[in-house]
């Protein structure tokens, strides 16, 4: 490995459409950064070269759930395969406070995205702590390519196997099961946006595997219990 590769500036390159954000000011005014404008297919920032990072503000995040976008933009980064996603939440509650979402919808929303649909989620108060947190990941992206850390285990490789991972998050489904679903479906987009009875079309899913699975990314509206009151989850 290169010995001056620590030493490099931090490339970062910033979609055109973030040109006004605070997140751009605050690159400016970091020392070691190398920050340029392009087009970016996905995501708004992309690290080092290697990390592709979405920001949202937390205001941006309620909009996105109100209107739908943020499973769309979700399953989006996580399918990309040549850079590792992640999306940043910035602000702090008080950027929220007279929404007319409850939090418990939010927390639902990011229970989806983090952990069925395999997205990492940062949390930032300000521009300046996800500049730090960029730097971050950058230092840290560079440490293990170094060899200094250990590598728990590869992502899948290609996009066929990266959704069928992304499945095998839901309640009762392996492999077997993901595999039929992105057979009828196409897309773990599409299996998430599937109703119950199209669900229970696929050969090995029963009513409960379909409830459990539409319970698990649809939006809470409270408990949801199948099978003599036994959560999915449980």
């Amino acid at each position: 490995m290169d010995h001056d590769f620590n030493k490099r500036p931090i490339a970062i390159t910033i979609d055109h459409r973030e040109s006004r954000s605070p997140v751009v000011a605050a690159l400016r005014a970091s020392a070691g950064v190398a920050a340029t404008f392009a087009r970016l297919d996905c995501g708004d920032y992309l690290i080092d070269n290697r990390f592709l990072v979405e920001r949202k503000t937390l205001p941006d995040l309620i909009e996105s759930i109100k209107s739908g976008r943020l499973f769309d933009q979700a399953l989006r980064l996580a399918a990309v395969e040549q850079w590792r996603p992640a999306l940043i939440l910035e602000g702090t509650a008080r950027d929220i406070e007279g929404s007319a979402m409850r939090w418990e919808a939010v927390q639902g929303a990011l229970v989806t995205v983090s952990l069925f649909i395999g997205l990492p989620v940062l949390r930032t108060r300000s521009a300046g702590e996800t500049v730090g947190t960029f730097l971050s990941i950058a230092r840290q992206g560079r440490t293990v390519a170094g060899g200094a850390l250990p590598r728990r285990g590869a992502r899948p490789k290609g996009k066929r196997a990266l959704q069928s991972h992304i499945l095998q998050s839901l309640p009762r489904v392996g492999a077997e099961r993901a595999a039929r679903l992105l057979d009828r479906f196409g897309s773990v987009e599409a299996v998430i946006r599937a109703g119950d009875a199209e669900l229970k079309e696929v050969d090995g899913i029963g009513q409960r595997t379909a409830r459990c699975i539409r319970w698990a990314v649809e939006e809470s509206r409270g408990p949801y219990a199948v099978d003599g009151g036994r959560r999915c989850l449980v």
